[in-house]
């Protein structure tokens, strides 16, 4: 029998094939634009400097698209937990921290501005028909 031909979607695809190759086209685009605080922000409360690289803003972005088009429906908050980590607080014991919560309502406002993702009625985001032949 032969094999039918079928289309791929994000979830055939590496994760960080499709992060990298995502980040490149936001990158690219002129409708995506890179904040005036993103080199001096940083990504949450137990970190310690801000990002080293110059794309981690476009790499996050593409991250958070490919989270909300794997789980249409999540909101900042569930973001947060994701993208947050273990707090080291010396000698006293580690305590988990959620990420700043303005740099992913920063992504997702712009990538509504860009028709990527739409607002749920019951609350979060998916991503939208044009989204996805973007």
């Amino acid at each position: 029998m032969a094999e039918e031909a079928r289309g791929i979607c994000v979830r055939d695809v590496a994760a960080t094939d499709f992060i990298k190759s995502y980040a490149e086209h936001l990158k690219n685009s002129d409708k995506f634009d890179l904040p005036v605080w993103s080199d001096t922000v940083k990504t949450a409360v137990f970190k310690e400097l801000a990002p080293y690289g110059d794309d981690w803003y476009y790499i996050r972005a593409a991250s958070i698209a490919r989270k909300v088009y794997l789980r249409p429906g999540v909101g900042i908050g569930q973001l947060q937990k994701w993208y947050g980590g273990s707090y080291r607080r010396g000698t006293r014991s580690e305590h988990f921290r959620k990420a700043a919560s303005g740099i992913i309502r920063s992504v997702l406002i712009q990538l509504e501005e860009m028709k990527v993702v739409e607002k749920v009625g019951t609350g979060g985001r998916r991503v939208s028909v044009v989204g996805q032949q973007d």
